[in-house]
């Protein structure tokens, strides 16, 4: 690989095409970063250069500006040494400044062409950050463990992104679920989506996404994103939301399924009672009672006042009526 073959050197100056005086009314066209981080003009060049346009299959809107990926790292308290893993790298904004912080970034990226041009892009803006950034072609919903992330290198403890809308609440949940050595989440998503997974009980926008992410830890939003710095800009804005994984997890792994199991269920019909929203799924009306009344639940309660605890302790009486044996012991919250 050479430098001068590289699409984020060999197109780094094309965005200065139809440059206009100042005096014409129209807005100069932008100048080339020279920070080392991917302003408009190398978004564009290395997506002209690759052939690229963003798709909404993929939920591809690539950040353009340095100052919101410095921001992105800076609240995902990322530092120097920290091992980090980044899904839908995209063109590289985020991973640029993940590897300038510092970190070791192992990247998943599901679009092949993308997939090879990243180690291109950094080797032109950060050469003496190759040795720290390993890429994964990989579905990231398909990564089952650590060995599946390549590169011998310690797993990591962070994971810092910008999330596909598309696909933002799954691969979040299957990072938490496979990757159990992830101890801080950092991902910018959907606001609407922010708002879902950061809700408590009660809320308007409480609903399946927060408890699930409840049982892994507490979710906050910790800022808004807008629509400017993306290309092409989404019809949305975005958010970051951050995560801090539970020191003690709730439960095993088929206490864990069995709560899901039971909060999709909840979820499934809003603002019903738990006792009619669970009655098709248990069976009849007095199998559910019965089943709320040994988790020590009301029955007339509806499943947005619930939190995670109270759903735990209802997975925890699916496991003892479906197995006959007394409940897995479920760590305090």
């Amino acid at each position: 690989m050479t430098r001068s073959k590289s699409p984020a050197r060999r197109h780094a100056h094309r965005g200065d095409r139809g440059a206009t005086s100042a005096g014409d009314g129209r807005r100069p066209a932008p100048e080339p970063s020279d920070s080392g981080l991917l302003g408009p003009v190398e978004i564009r060049a290395i997506a002209e250069a690759l052939g690229i346009r963003p798709t909404k299959v993929l939920g591809q809107n690539f950040v353009h500006d340095a100052g919101t990926v410095r921001r992105i790292v800076r609240a995902g308290g990322v530092q120097t040494g920290d091992e980090v893993v980044e899904v839908g790298p995209g063109l590289g904004s985020l991973t640029l400044a993940l590897l300038e912080s510092g970190a070791r970034v192992r990247a998943v990226e599901i679009d092949p062409t993308l997939a090879r041009a990243l180690p291109e892009t950094v080797a032109a803006r950060m050469p003496e950050a190759m040795d720290r950034l390993h890429v994964v072609l990989s579905d990231a919903l398909e990564i089952a463990e650590v060995d599946d992330l390549g590169a011998h290198w310690p797993p990591p403890t962070r994971l810092v992104a910008n999330l596909p809308y598309n696909v933002a609440v799954p691969v979040l949940l299957t990072m938490l679920e496979r990757l159990p050595s992830l101890t801080d989440v950092l991902v910018m998503v959907q606001a609407e989506v922010a708002d879902r997974l950061a809700a408590g009980p009660g809320s308007r926008t409480y609903g399946v996404p927060s408890v699930k992410a409840a049982w892994y830890g507490t979710a906050e939003r910790v800022g808004t994103i807008g629509r400017s710095v993306f290309w092409p800009a989404p019809n949305v804005d975005s958010a970051l939301v951050r995560l801090v994984r539970r020191e003690e997890p709730l439960g095993g792994e088929d206490l864990r399924l069995a709560t899901f199991e039971v909060v999709d269920v909840a979820f499934g019909q809003r603002r019903k009672t738990l006792r009619a929203a669970l009655r098709t799924w248990a069976g009849s009306a007095p199998v559910a009672e019965d089943l709320l009344h040994a988790a020590g639940i009301d029955p007339s309660a509806r499943g947005e006042t619930l939190g995670v605890e109270e759903f735990v302790r209802l997975g925890s009486a699916l496991l003892v009526r479906r197995a006959g044996t007394r409940p897995p012991e479920a760590a305090d919250a």
